[in-house]
């Protein structure tokens, strides 16, 4: 991938590290996208959808969340102020370096939860969220909901969710959006469960979200 470059930015109030993708074609606009809670920024997901949205014109940054900065293997343990805080410092440090008009925020599963949560307490800090397998809740736990944040949520969000996903069904994601005050949107990928890419839809399904979120937020591919 001649496109991509390691990136380092250690201004912030959290140091920022991942790799940066580069539109052929610049569409001035930014996408930060981060991982789940027991991956890193280098998974196949985040690589392909990445990928995908260069070369739809956009720059992206697919970073690592503080607690897998600090380290390799293993899940959050109270982390979730340093990781909001996490992508809060990537998307300033991005603002600085890229001039980007308009700067989406996202990520899948818990990395989508830290974004959602950020963007709650700022609401200016990104123009859109796209939350991929958002854990609605753990599974076999409906009742334990992770919604308490939905409420302040002012910035525009694209869920997308594979129906076959045991942190929440279709129909209880439909229920949970009622509670966001601003525009959201809600994909759903036939076949998938909660890592959402798959062998069989590897190829057609990094389009589907670029397709569907950049209608979403209204942004026009490049001819």
């Amino acid at each position: 991938m001649e496109n991509v470059r390691e990136f380092v930015d250690t201004s912030g109030a959290e140091p920022v590290r991942g790799f940066l993708h580069t539109a052929p074609t610049a569409h001035a606009d930014c996408l930060v996208l981060t991982h789940s809670a027991g991956a890193n920024c280098q998974a196949p997901l985040l690589v392909t959808v990445a990928e995908a949205f260069a070369g739809a014109g956009l720059t992206v940054l697919r970073c690592d969340l503080p607690f897998r900065q600090a380290r390799p293997t293993g899940p959050p343990m109270r982390t979730a102020e340093r990781d909001q805080a996490g992508l809060k410092a990537a998307v300033d440090a991005m603002r600085r370096q890229t001039g980007a008009n308009r700067i989406y925020l996202g990520g899948h599963s818990y990395g989508g939860r830290m974004a959602s949560m950020a963007v709650a307490k700022e609401s200016g800090l990104a123009e859109g969220l796209l939350l991929l397998s958002y854990p609605l809740h753990p599974p076999r736990a409906p009742q334990t909901l992770r919604t308490q944040h939905f409420p302040a949520l002012k910035t525009p969000a694209l869920f997308v969710s594979g129906v076959r996903d045991g942190f929440g069904t279709i129909a209880e994601l439909e229920a949970a959006l009622e509670l966001i005050p601003a525009r959201t949107g809600l994909m759903a990928i036939e076949g998938a469960g909660h890592e959402l890419m798959s062998k069989r839809n590897r190829e057609e399904l990094p389009r589907l979200v670029v397709d569907g979120f950049l209608a979403f937020a209204g942004v026009a591919a490049p001819s």
